[in-house]
């Protein structure tokens, strides 16, 4: 690798999960500071500068002291959504309800699509429950049939269904039309999840999320992700959305103090910058359709449609998704993800969150270079052909 760099060690120590970005910018040495972060998908344009410039004032003051209990910062995020306060419970990030979801609501046995989010199969087979896995087909475009799906979960008799939307990795999004069907036909289920983590980033619908409805039904959760929205995964937040029966059970299992100062300013914040979030997200839908069509111009690239803040790539056969990683790192500062370690994918596949068009630019020049990959083994370039230039090729 140039530079020295000794980065390639992290890639192997977690099974599930990509190293994180502090532990690679801190292996890259004098050079961490210019690494671009492809792997992780956070929203690049929230919180504001101005945000960050009012955080920044307050941050001795936000360390100091201890944050509001859970009561209190509940209420203020509800007033924010709109919600009902006692159909909402906060946790310290996603992942940590969906260990409690498992622990106090799957009894024997989940469905769970796949490929998706890994603690949904991971999570309840450390706990030994049967993880029942509806493989989403690559022939499909890894769409979701509700229809199939549902007749899966009744024939194998699985008692919660989870339902991913839209999907991680490949971004695929399904109508609240459907959505609302699955949960209806799934009524004398144990417990239905619907994870909206990303669906902030839809714009195909303008109202896209299934929680008002999940309010309204005895054995529906839905999931959220602030983290992911707000550009702030270093704070750790999430919540989930349920009838208050649910969410009573949920918010017992908790800890009173369960969150920290800094989310809660933030949580405070938004009710004044609802405007400048809402403008986040416009921006980043068009830096998403900038990069697929970017991405897309390398013939040899398969790039799935996503409505969320990233983009499935699947390589040629002949170049792997792990040399690649560290072919990017080592040579172009780019941290980025592939999806090997992800059940029902291969390292052919990548995942790439939707960045500003000058953190493209690298990612596209990096690709560029893909010959360099294999240690003098013959690697085919993925060459980035224009339009003009095949339409000329073609009458050559």
């Amino acid at each position: 690798m140039r530079h020295g760099m000794t980065t390639s060690g992290l890639f192997q120590q977690s099974q599930a999960h990509s190293p994180s970005f502090f532990s690679v910018m801190r292996a890259m040495g004098q050079h961490g500071d210019d690494l671009a972060d492809f792997c992780i998908p956070c929203n690049p344009y929230f919180p504001t500068d101005e945000m960050f410039g009012e955080l920044e004032r307050n941050l001795r003051t936000i360390l100091k002291f201890y944050p509001s209990d859970a009561g209190a910062i509940t209420a203020q995020l509800a007033h924010v959504l709109r919600l009902n306060p006692s159909t909402i419970s906060l946790a310290n990030g996603s992942t940590e309800l969906i260990t409690w979801i498992d622990q106090l609501l799957v009894g024997s046995s989940i469905a769970v699509p796949i490929p998706t989010f890994g603690r949904w199969t991971d999570q309840p087979l450390e706990t030994g429950k049967r993880v029942d896995m509806f493989l989403l087909k690559e022939a499909n475009n890894f769409e979701l049939r509700v229809d199939e799906y549902i007749e899966f979960i009744k024939r194998r008799g699985s008692r919660v269904a989870v339902l991913c939307n839209p999907n991680n990795p490949d971004g695929g999004y399904l109508s609240r039309r459907e959505v609302i069907r699955f949960m209806d036909a799934l009524e004398d289920l144990d417990l239905v999840v619907i994870d909206e983590s990303f669906i902030d980033f839809v714009e195909v619908e303008m109202t896209p999320s299934v929680a008002a409805e999940a309010v309204v039904r005895p054995n529906v959760i839905v999931l959220k992700s602030l983290g992911k929205n707000f550009g702030l995964h270093g704070i750790r937040f999430g919540y989930q959305v349920s009838n208050p029966a649910l969410t009573r059970k949920l918010s017992a299992a908790l800890p009173k103090w369960n969150l920290n100062s800094l989310a809660e300013t933030v949580i405070f914040m938004l009710a004044e910058r609802r405007a400048e979030y809402e403008e986040s997200l416009k921006r980043l839908a068009l830096d998403r359709f900038m990069m697929n069509s970017l991405l897309g111009q390398f013939q040899e690239l398969t790039v799935y449609p996503s409505q969320a803040n990233f983009l499935l790539v699947k390589l040629p056969g002949s170049v792997d998704g792990a040399e690649l990683c560290d072919y990017l790192l080592a040579e172009h500062h780019l941290l980025v993800r592939q999806c090997g370690n992800k059940i029902g994918m291969t390292s052919q596949f990548m995942r790439f969150g939707v960045r500003p068009d000058t953190e493209v630019e690298r990612l596209v020049e990096g690709l560029r270079g893909v010959e360099r990959l294999g240690g003098g083994r013959h690697t085919p370039t993925i060459e980035l052909v224009s339009h003009s230039r095949e339409a000329e090729r073609s009458i050559s």
